[in-house]
C-alpha cells in the first residue's frame, strides 16, 4: 500500500517536473520571450538543475541541450526509483543500458502528454474564455504543431479540427513509444 502511494506521488512529481523542463526547452526552441510570467515560474522551478547541467553541456542556437539532458536525468531517476519501489532491489549493471534507453522513451512520452494537455487546454479555453491571460502562451506553443495540420485539413467553415488531429496523432505516437519502451526492457 505504501509503495503504491509513493509510486503515485513519484509519478506525479517527476511528470510535472519533467513537463516543466520540456516546456522550458520548447519555449527556447520557438524563441518565446523569456520574460513571460508563466515561463518565469517554469525557470524558477527548474533553474536549480538546468544551471548545474549547463556548466557541462552548452546550449546551441536552436536546442537547449542542458534542459533536455536535465529532463532525461529526471526520467532516469524516476525510472530507477520506480523500479526500486516495485522490486525493492537496485538494478544490476547489465540492466542499466536498458534503463537509460527507457528513460529516453519516458521523456518522449512526457513530451506527447505535454502536447496533448496543452492542446486540450488551448481548445477548451478558446471556447470558454479566448481572452484568458494564458492563451497567448498556449497559442505560441501549439502553433508550430497546429499550423501544418491546418494547412492540410480542408476548410470546415468555422470549425477547426486541427487540435483533434494533433491529439490523435500524439496519442498514437505515445502508444508506439510505450510499446517500443517495453520491448526495450524485455530485451
Amino acid at each position: 500500500m505504501i509503495s503504491n502511494v509513493l509510486s503515485f506521488v513519484l509519478d506525479i512529481v517527476s511528470s510535472v517536473f519533467g513537463a516543466a523542463l520540456l516546456l522550458r526547452a520548447w519555449a527556447y526552441s520557438i524563441r518565446m520571450h523569456p520574460f513571460n510570467p508563466y515561463l518565469q515560474a517554469i525557470f524558477r522551478v527548474t533553474d536549480w538543475l538546468v544551471h548545474g547541467v549547463r556548466k557541462v553541456v552548452p546550449t546551441t542556437n536552436k536546442v537547449d541541450w542542458a534542459t533536455l539532458l536535465s529532463a532525461w536525468l529526471t526520467a532516469f531517476i524516476y525510472v530507477l526509483l520506480t523500479g526500486l519501489l516495485l522490486t525493492a532491489a537496485l538494478p544490476t549493471i547489465d540492466q542499466i543500458p536498458a534503463l537509460l534507453i527507457f528513460s529516453v522513451f519516458t521523456v518522449l512520452i512526457w513530451a506527447c502528454n505535454l502536447v496533448i494537455w496543452g492542446t486540450i487546454i488551448q481548445a477548451v479555453l478558446s471556447w470558454v474564455n479566448p481572452m484568458a491571460p494564458v492563451m497567448p502562451l498556449l497559442n505560441q506553443l501549439t502553433a508550430p504543431l497546429l499550423n501544418p495540420i491546418k494547412r492540410i485539413l480542408p476548410n470546415f467553415g468555422g470549425l477547426d479540427f486541427s487540435p483533434l488531429v494533433l491529439i490523435i496523432v500524439a496519442q498514437i505516437v505515445m502508444m508506439i513509444l510505450r510499446q517500443m519502451a517495453f520491448n526495450n526492457l524485455a530485451l
